[in-house]
């Protein structure tokens, strides 16, 4: 069992770089709009991560696969949206190399909440993993 465990971990690591880095096409990026124009390039962007772990499940628990795939799309939807929302965590901007040196002290504060959202982001998105890989496993 701990093989499967650590195999799942792997897989879901390789997926997770796959499809928010190599596999997110321009149309994707669409998920910062505002209003509601982020509905489709979001949903297709969670669509990536959700074939792939139905494709991952279909492996080990067949029966699984369905819902497990919803279950990560929806996650996935819910917190990029989150993420990426100028209502909400995407109102903090990063620093640049240019900006970096004239930045006021809100803007360092931006710039630590920009930071903290990813690293939040990117905390969810792991934990639905583990959740996918527990749900497999037991």
């Amino acid at each position: 069992m701990i093989t499967t465990v650590f195999t799942l971990l792997a897989l879901f690591q390789l997926k997770h770089f796959l499809a928010d880095y190599p596999l997110q096409t321009r149309y994707m990026l669409g998920k910062f709009q505002d209003g509601w124009s982020f509905v489709l390039p979001l949903l297709q962007h969670a669509l990536v991560h959700g074939l792939m772990t139905f494709v991952i499940v279909m492996v080990f628990k067949p029966r699984l696969a369905m819902q497990l795939m919803l279950f990560d799309m929806a996650v996935h939807f819910c917190m990029d949206r989150i993420k990426a929302g100028k209502k909400y965590l995407g109102r903090y901007k990063t620093l640049t190399a240019e900006t970096a040196a004239t930045a006021t002290p809100e803007q360092w504060r931006s710039n630590n909440k920009f930071w903290w959202s990813v690293g939040f982001d990117q905390a969810v998105h792991h934990l639905t993993h583990y959740v996918i890989i527990y749900t497999v496993v037991r």
